[in-house]
């Protein structure tokens, strides 16, 4: 069997077809999900493209203690269970403990570990030990073949439903770049490799008190990623990013989304046509 992993009925991987996650940063009102869950069912439905539900219930990695970080673990799951339901998609959450991911696996199909703990043995076995698929994106500070130790150590905790996002590596201050490479070397691993197309344009830091970001290249970077390879890709988009609680330099707005999205669903299938 090729590299994949299962999202509820979708599968990502070697052969499948494009994949998205995509939705807000972070859970801003129940009324914001809601509407964000509602247009964005809409762009993919419009397009043929499967995507599941992205946002975070809270951001516990902020620039500043004043940085709003999300309505927390509980009321957040709740907001993400009410999505799932009624908008029948699957839905993607960030978790920073292990009791956080044993709670949001209860409720989404998807639990991501962030770069910042991607290296953080208790919270992998914790991931690795629910019915979620789990998704681990590649720290900035780590080079792409050292993530296989990240990946056995999910597969000898019992869980075979992984993919590696690739999200950029530090370059100098407040900086990031994207290597391209990283997708195949990764992809050797016999996982699934996501692109973060967003959170490789971001300014760490860049702002002072909050991350800048450059959501020009948003675009370029994605359609670069497809044309090397990348099995699906991370998105997160919010209705009017410059109003947006968190990252609102590194959104890609809803009005961008579907011309971004078929100039990536061309590349994508052209590439697996050639193959």
């Amino acid at each position: 069997m090729g590299r994949q992993a299962s999202i509820r009925e979708n599968f990502v991987g070697e052969g499948h077809p494009l994949f998205v996650m995509c939705g807000p940063c972070v859970i801003e009102s129940k009324e914001h999900v809601i509407k964000s869950a509602q247009a964005l069912k809409a762009i993919f439905g419009e397009l043929g493209i499967s995507f599941a539900f992205k946002s975070s219930y809270d951001k516990a990695n902020r620039s500043s203690l004043n940085s709003y970080r999300g309505p927390g673990l509980e009321e957040g799951l709740r907001m993400l269970e009410y999505v799932k339901k009624e908008f029948d998609v699957p839905v993607v959450t960030d978790v920073h403990s292990p009791r956080d991911a044993i709670a949001a696996a209860e409720v989404c199909d998807v639990i991501q570990i962030p770069a910042f703990l991607c290296r953080q043995t208790d919270l992998l076995v914790a991931a690795a030990s629910t019915k979620a698929t789990v998704s681990v994106k590649k720290g900035q500070f780590m080079a792409p073949w050292d993530m296989k130790n990240v990946v056995e150590k999910l597969k000898n905790s019992g869980k075979e439903d992984i993919i590696l996002i690739e999200r950029g590596a530090s370059f100098g201050y407040n900086n990031l770049v994207s290597d391209m490479r990283a997708i195949p070397i990764m992809q050797n691993f016999n996982v699934p490799v996501c692109f973060d197309a967003t959170h490789s344009v971001q300014l760490p830091g860049g702002c002072g008190e909050t991350s800048g970001g450059q959501r020009e290249y948003i675009e370029l970077l994605a359609k670069a990623a497809a044309a090397s390879g990348a099995d699906c890709f991370f998105m997160e988009a919010h209705e009017d990013p410059s109003r947006a609680k968190s990252d609102k330099g590194a959104q890609i707005a809803f009005s961008d989304l579907p011309r971004v999205l078929k100039r990536l669903k061309r590349i994508y299938e052209a590439v697996r046509e050639n193959a």
